[in-house]
């Protein structure tokens, strides 16, 4: 902010504060007057990363100021988790985390230097993100049944790609693995979108992603894919059979992405953030690239801040069994 913004703000607090206003609740009727920082802890072009733009895309507009995408990758999205945790909490730095940041990462790393629930507070789901079981295009298995059987029978040979330790495409397909008792080798990448790249190249055999990150490449035939871990088909990709119909009802996963922000912003900030993600949320143009990605646009009681911080201790419950911790 400039020395004529500030002197604007100063005399806006000031008058405020004659009327009995707190400082605290004068920021929150002022805000935001600046650009916001939105971390995305994974490189660009991931799941993350693509819900993330386009949801506060519409939120710039809606809150009359930039939102700048900020990529910090690293550790499986603790590292930027770590650094939204300990930024000031005044509404002006924000992350977009989800399953494996703010939920998998607490029983995975028993020296987490944040607690999703103690260091942020909620702001507001953005979308839901089936998981698919993923191969090489030459990959030789043809179905899910062969899959397994193949998988089971090279598990010291085959590779799976995922985006760090912690990530959710690591913590799904940890999940897979152990419903098929296998140890393939992981080969982490900085991200999705590399991971996605080097599954398409053929470097990598398979990984379990985020829809969002798979349609493109399965509709364009780069990849194949075997099953989504879903009750029921997704509609943008049909003809794709659930694990249950393909023979493994035991795997099911669904990843979400949110916005959160630092612990002790102020909560009338919190609402007019949440109330731009509503908004956006409602946006016909922002609804039809969503459920084109395959996400699963949230109902608006499951878009709360309350529903969030709900939805983050449940899952912290659903994982603490399933994943074990790193040293």
């Amino acid at each position: 902010m400039n020395r004529y913004g500030r002197s604007l703000a100063s005399g806006f607090l000031a008058l405020l504060g004659g009327l009995g206003v707190s400082s605290s609740q004068a920021l929150a009727q002022a805000y935001p007057t600046r650009n916001i920082t939105m971390i995305v802890p994974f490189a660009a072009g991931g799941p993350t990363d693509v819900i993330a733009r386009i949801v506060t895309g519409h939120m710039a507009q809606t809150l009359g100021q930039t939102i700048i995408i900020e990529n910090v990758v690293g550790a499986g999205g603790t590292t930027a988790t770590t650094r939204a945790a300990r930024a000031a909490n005044d509404g002006y730095t924000l992350i977009t985390g989800h399953m494996g940041t703010h939920a998998a990462s607490v029983p995975l790393y028993p020296k987490l230097a944040y607690h999703p629930e103690k260091d942020f507070e909620p702001v507001g789901l953005l979308a839901g993100t089936p998981i698919l079981i993923l191969a090489r295009k030459d990959f030789a298995p043809k179905d899910l049944k062969e899959f397994i059987a193949y998988v089971k029978a090279n598990e010291s040979k085959v590779n799976a790609a995922h985006a760090g330790v912690g990530s959710v495409s690591n913590v799904s397909c940890e999940l897979l693995n152990s419903v098929l008792g296998v140890k393939p080798i992981g080969v982490p990448f900085n991200g999705t979108g590399p991971a996605m790249n080097a599954l398409v190249a053929g470097q990598v055999d398979y990984m379990c992603d985020q829809i969002v990150n798979a349609v493109p490449q399965i509709n364009g035939g780069t990849i194949k894919a075997y099953a989504v871990a879903t009750p029921e088909r997704n509609p943008s990709l049909p003809n794709v059979p659930t694990t249950a119909e393909a023979g493994l009802p035991a795997f099911q996963a669904q990843a979400w992405n949110a916005i959160f922000a630092p612990k002790g912003t102020p909560p009338d900030v919190v609402t007019k953030l949440n109330a731009a993600i509503v908004k956006a949320l409602d946006d016909e143009g922002v609804r039809k690239r969503l459920l084109e990605l395959g996400s699963v646009i949230p109902p608006a009681a499951d878009r709360t801040p309350a529903a969030l911080g709900t939805l983050v201790k449940s899952e912290i419950a659903k994982w603490t069994p399933v994943v074990k911790p790193v040293n």
